[in-house]
């Protein structure tokens, strides 16, 4: 997925990919990772932004943050707050999503991550994401050890 790509405080955007010169972003903001509550579990926030490039077409005159961009979100947050010997994670799948709440510019998110482990070389992350109002989305992506990450 070309248009997917991680950011660790001060990453740069790709420079280059198959489809184009650079890849798109689909979010302008930095995910922020906070401290962790348990073994398993990762937190992170993210504030969506008034001056987002996805508002103005979605919709004109009411902007609501896009589905596609809450599972950015998860899937930065999952990059940014992988265990260290896991650095160089995948994306294989987006094996759900379920939207349950509208995400307005200025909101501030925070996704809640668990970490499964699901057969030595993959992983399955759960995500729930809640604004000010309550629950919007909950996101499950599945990993896989990058050729860069350790070996099992």
């Amino acid at each position: 997925m070309d248009v997917l790509a991680e950011t660790r405080p001060g990453a740069p955007a790709p420079a280059a990919t198959r489809s184009g010169p650079r890849a798109a972003t689909v979010l302008s903001g930095a995910v922020e990772v906070l401290p962790s509550q348990r073994e398993g579990r990762t937190s992170t926030r993210f504030t969506v932004a008034a001056d987002e490039t996805v508002l103005p077409g979605h919709y004109p005159g009411f902007p609501i943050f896009p589905g596609v961009c809450l599972v950015e979100y998860v899937h930065r947050s999952v990059l940014a707050t992988a265990p260290e010997q896991e650095a160089g994670l995948e994306l294989v799948a987006v094996e759900s999503t379920r939207f349950t709440g509208p995400v307005y510019p200025g909101d501030a998110l925070t996704a809640d991550i668990d970490w499964k482990p699901v057969d030595g070389v993959t992983w399955q992350c759960r995500a729930k994401i809640r604004s000010g109002r309550g629950d919007a989305a909950s996101v499950r992506l599945r990993y896989r050890r990058g050729t860069d990450g350790a070996s099992a």
